[in-house]
Order: structure tokens, then sequence, then C-alpha cells
């Protein structure tokens, strides 16, 4: 069937106001086009006058990053409810999106759709894991991106003491506060999708991975802790479905790709730098406490009032969660001490290798992670009683090395003028650029809706999400009637969570209980047309105020967003 371009712009476009996971994997340019948005919103332009941030210009690139993690940490929570913004059905999506993906391969890509990941990555059912075993199997929840603003009105619920967000929203937030906060230009960061999750990979010293709200340096990767082990099972076991830049994308499924080829080099190659290393006796260190299964082969030695005295290695590692020491070579001694002497055999384990012997084996040998022999020499100086050495060279190998599973780079590319955004430029000279250029690039077009700027992105994409896509403000009023919702609505603070021209979708106003006038109509009218689908309903909009009619109800509110305009749904 042929496309039809300007329906399919309609629904680009709309997805750009919804930015639902669903619609990025199908879309893949509306990523970097929220990322813009959050660019572009004065939200993240104001931490810059938080005292946290005072003389970030004379830290390094990597203490700055360091300062933004815990702000984040602070003042941000990850959410992945069901409720927040509600559900949908497999089969109605698929309906939705049959023009551009047929259904196997949504399977086979999208965590919504019978994707399970690789079974070492869940052990449970994921419908289960979700809470969606509740629900018929066509079920699926509408998992929407947040937008900056909307993450941060996440604090007017209840249960929340400040903003929150998942895991796509978070890695967008990231990106937007590297480029304003650290001054990280966006040619630095690439942003990376998987069928579960979503992170960046920022080219600043050895490269850092955000992970929700952390991040996660290459010490880190490597340290063995189940924090990491956690922000490793992504890349670890899952298809990589699309890479998203300043330059452009690259997706899994699609033939075309706009990512500058140079820049995805540099990608490829950084990643792959970043998820490798070399062998040395802290990384066997945390090899051993990634892989609690080997720690029975192993023990520590450690000399107490002068006499030699031995613990099993698994026993020691328990000591690192109360302690401030660890089991590295640096404070190995430190955390052994602090362990009482009764927890230490007089002699030698029967049956476990001595840790300690290996410190002179580093002391002679060099293990080069790319070199197999190199690493069976290692393996074999373990004598391991159990007969587990080839066991434990292939845990090895796969502990110092990841191979991401990223897109295939046979793709046509297709090139765009770049994006010419630097991180010394201003908020509204960005914006005025981005304005300039929004009609010849994709991207930027597209960051307007995710804007909700209906002033310069138009009504029709906004509207169009808000009737098809907005579930909760439908199932929450269902047992009111019209009269008790319009007093509901009344009832909710009249502050809009967006600036200026910029408008909430009616999920948001019924999540976060405020709105403009006109942002109430626009719920208003969502709930009515989804309730009376055969009653026109119109909004007028100007002098201060917004007005509804649909039938015989009608519905005002004073507005403060200086628009005017006329809409029939």
């Amino acid at each position: 069937m042929p496309m039809n371009t300007n329906r399919e712009l309609l629904e680009k476009q709309s997805s750009a106001v919804t930015l639902s996971d669903m619609e990025i994997f199908i879309f893949p340019e509306l990523l970097f086009s929220l990322v813009l948005a959050n660019i572009m919103s004065p939200r993240i332009w104001e931490w810059r006058k938080d005292k946290w941030f005072d003389k970030l210009d004379r830290m390094t690139p990597y203490r700055r990053i360091l300062r933004l993690k815990q702000f984040i940490i602070d003042h941000y929570e990850f959410n992945l409810d069901l409720e927040t913004w509600g559900l949908t059905s497999q089969q109605r999506e698929v309906a939705r999106f049959k023009e551009w993906i047929d259904e196997k391969t949504l399977s086979e890509s999208n965590a919504l759709f019978g994707y399970e990941g690789d079974r070492y990555y869940f052990d449970m059912d994921i419908r289960k894991h979700f809470g969606l075993d509740q629900y018929t199997s066509d079920t699926i929840p509408y998992w929407k991106t947040e937008t900056v603003e909307a993450m941060d009105a996440f604090r007017f619920k209840p249960g929340y003491s400040g903003g929150a967000g998942e895991c796509v929203s978070l890695a967008a937030l990231y990106a937007a506060a590297l480029f304003i906060i650290c001054k990280v230009p966006l040619e630095d960061i690439f942003l990376m999708a998987t069928p579960l999750h979503s992170q960046n990979f920022v080219d600043v010293k050895d490269g850092i991975i955000t992970n929700n709200r952390r991040i996660v340096t290459k010490p880190m990767w490597f340290n063995g802790t189940e924090l990491t082990a956690k922000a490793q099972r992504a890349l670890r076991n899952e298809q990589v479905t699309i890479v998203t830049h300043v330059s452009g994308h690259i997706h899994v499924m699609y033939p075309e790709a706009t990512i500058d080829t140079a820049a995805m080099d540099r990608f490829t190659n950084k990643l792959s730098s970043f998820l490798t290393t070399t062998v040395d006796m802290d990384i066997l260190t945390s090899f051993l406490r990634f892989n609690r299964e080997l720690q029975e082969c192993f023990q520590v030695e450690h000399v107490c009032h002068g006499k030699p005295r031995y613990i099993p290695l698994n026993t020691a590692f328990l000591y690192e969660d109360s302690s401030a020491f660890r089991m590295d070579s640096q404070t190995r001694d430190k955390l052994l001490a602090d362990i009482d002497e009764y927890k230490f055999f007089s002699a030698p384990i029967e049956g476990r290798i001595s840790l300690n012997k290996f410190e002179d084996f580093f002391r002679k040998n060099k293990v080069d992670a790319s070199r197999p022999d190199d690493v069976m020499k290692l393996v074999q100086s373990f004598n391991c009683e159990h007969s587990r050495a080839y066991e434990i060279m292939e845990a090895l190998m796969q502990f110092i090395h990841v191979e991401p599973r990223l897109p295939g780079r046979e793709k046509t590319y297709v090139t765009r003028d770049p994006l010419e955004i630097d991180p010394e430029m201003s908020r509204e000279q960005i914006e005025e650029y981005l304005l300039s250029v929004r009609g010849t690039h994709p991207v930027a077009g597209l960051a307007f809706h995710a804007l909700r700027d209906v002033a310069r992105a138009g009504w029709e994409p906004f509207m169009k999400a808000a009737i098809e896509r907005n579930p909760v403000a439908v199932s929450g009023a269902a047992e009111k009637s019209d009269e008790e919702v319009i007093r509901l609505l009344d009832e909710f603070d009249g502050e809009s969570i967006y600036d200026g021209s910029r408008l909430a979708q009616p999920d948001e106003v019924w999540n976060f209980r405020r709105g403009d006038g006109i942002e109430k109509a626009v719920c208003l009218a969502d709930i009515l047309k989804n309730r009376h689908p055969e009653q026109a309903v119109q909004i007028r909009c100007g002098n201060g105020r917004a007005e509804l009619t649909c039938g015989t109800v009608c519905a005002a509110w004073d507005t403060a967003k200086g628009l005017s305009v006329e809409l029939s749904i």
C-alpha cells in the first residue's frame, strides 16, 4: 500500500507530542527531538542558578558530570508504573503502525509485543514483572517519555517528593543537562535504546554511560558489584535497536540511516574500548565479586598477630557491605583487619586456591584480554580442585569484554545538514536557530511538537494526540457525570506545568491536578469526545477565556496562555 506522506507526517508530529516508548521505536527521530525540546525549555537552564553548580566552570568535564549526577539523583526518582499514563492494546497499536512495521518484527524487537529479552536477563514472566498479568494478554501500557516539565510535575502527585520519569525520560534529561550544565558538546553524546532500556554513552575521558539516574564509568563497569551488574544488563543481553545523535540515527529495523558515519565509527570504537579491559589483580577480584558461584574455589590469606590465617573468599566479600573498605588491592588489608579473628582458619582451607598467589603472577605477567593464550595462562594457574578451570576462563572472558549488539552498518545513509548548536550559545540563540531550520531539518521541526508549543507547531497534531492517546483522564472520569467532571476541573489548580504558549496534554492535567483554562478545556474535550463520540466538541479561546461546548454541555475557564483559536472536534 503506498504511504500517504501527509498522514505519516501528522502521525509523526502527533507522536512527538505523546512520546510513548512505542512511538519512539517506530519513529526514532523523536528521541533526539525530545532532547532538543528539553534544551529549548527554560527549566534546565534554571539549574545553573542553583548553588550546587557554583564554580562549575573551574571543574574538569568529568567532575562537572559527577556534580550533575548527584543533582539528578537528589531531584528525580525512577518511575515505571502502569497508572501514570494508562493502558492501550496490542491490537490497536499494531493497526496504527501497520504501514511501518509488521507484527512479527515488532514482537522480536519490542518489550510490549512479546519480546522477553535474553533468557539470562529475565528469569520471570515479563508481563508479571511489569504488573500486566492482571490484564488480558492484549493489554499493554502507554509508557510515555516525559518532558522535563512533566518529570518535575510528579512532585504534585501523592507519594512523590520530587520529580520522576522512566528510563527514556532520564536519558533525554541527562543528554540535555550534560549539554546545558556541563557544556558537553552534543557531538559527544550518543543515546542508545534497547527493547527494555534506554541509556547514553558520553565520550568524555574513558567514556561514561548514563543509566537511569546514575552514571557508570569504566572502572565502575568492571567493579563487579550488584548495582553495576544491573546497569550492564541491557548491553550484555539485548540488541541495541536505536542509536541516535545530533547528526542523526541508525535503527536496527530500517534500511536507511541518517547518523554521520564518522560519528558512528567513533561511537563504536569508544564504546568497544569502554566495554573491554585488561586483567590485573583488581579486575580478577572484581570478576570473583561478580561471579559468586566461583568464590567457593578461593580463599584469602591474611596475617593476624604475626601468624598466617585463611578465610573463604565468599566470607570476606560479605564484609564489604558493612565496611568502607573493599577487597581491592589498596584496601584489602584494612577490610580483613576489621574481621574478627575467629572467622579465620589457622591452616589453608583444603580445596580452595589462595587469591594472594595471583599478586605474584601479575607482577610477572601482563594479561592482554584480546590474547586467549594470555588468559589461558592465567586460568591454568588456578589449579582449581573443582575442575572448573575452563568454566572460569569462559566467565572471565565474558566479564572483561562485552560485545554490544549494535544495529548493522549495512544501511543506505541519508546525509543531512548538521545541527550547529554549541554549548556556548544561549537558550534563546538555540531556539532561534532551531526555528530557522525546522522547515528543512525533520528533527528540529519535531522538537517544537515535543516542546508542546502549539503557537509555533500548530494545533492539529496536538489535538490528535490529546483525543486519541490520553486514556487516564477518560478512565479517571468514567464514574462521574459530565457536570461532576467540570466541577472537578474547576477545583484543579489553574497554573500550567508549562511556560508561555506551551500546553499540557489531558493526562498531564489529570495526573498533576492542574492546568491553565485552555488545558482544562482540552482535557474535558478528551473525556467528552471519548464518552460521546457522535457529538461535536467546540473550543474557543481568546481574550483570556477558554470556552467549550458539546451538545448541552458548556464550560469556561480563565486562560493566561495568550492563545487565540477556534477548534472543532
